[in-house]
C-alpha cells in the first residue's frame, strides 16, 4: 500500500466507523487537509499492491464546510471510502478491522 494522487474518477463505495486517531494510527497523517469551504477536512489516498485505489475522507460534516457548527476531525467517527469499485471499501475495512475480516474467511 502506497500513497497516491491518482484519485480521479473515484467515488463513494461505502463508509467505515472508526475514530480519527485510529485512522492516523493505521494510515499515518492525512495526505490532504481541507481549507475553509472545502467539503472535506482530511483525506487519505492509497494504492494497494493489486492496483486498487482507496480514499478515506469526511464529507460535509467538519469545520471546513460547516464552520463553527461542524465537528472537529478528532470527534468524527463516520468516514467515507471512495474508489473505483467495492474492493476499495473491502481493503480499507481489512486494514481497520483485520480480526473481523479474518473471521469472515471460510475454512476451505
Amino acid at each position: 500500500m502506497k500513497k497516491t494522487n491518482q484519485t480521479s474518477g473515484t467515488h463513494l463505495q461505502g463508509t467505515v466507523e472508526t475514530s480519527y486517531d485510529n485512522l492516523v494510527k493505521i494510515f499515518g497523517e492525512p495526505h490532504i487537509k481541507g481549507e475553509p469551504g472545502s467539503k472535506t477536512d482530511v483525506e487519505w489516498a492509497f494504492e494497494f499492491k493489486d492496483g486498487t485505489i482507496s480514499t478515506i475522507y469526511n464529507w460535509k460534516d467538519g469545520l471546513c464546510y460547516q464552520g463553527d457548527d461542524g465537528d472537529p476531525v478528532e470527534s468524527i467517527t463516520d468516514w467515507h471510502v471512495g474508489g473505483m469499485h467495492k474492493d476499495a471499501l473491502t481493503k480499507v475495512k481489512e486494514k481497520i478491522e483485520p480480526k473481523k475480516a479474518k473471521q469472515l474467511e471460510l475454512p476451505f
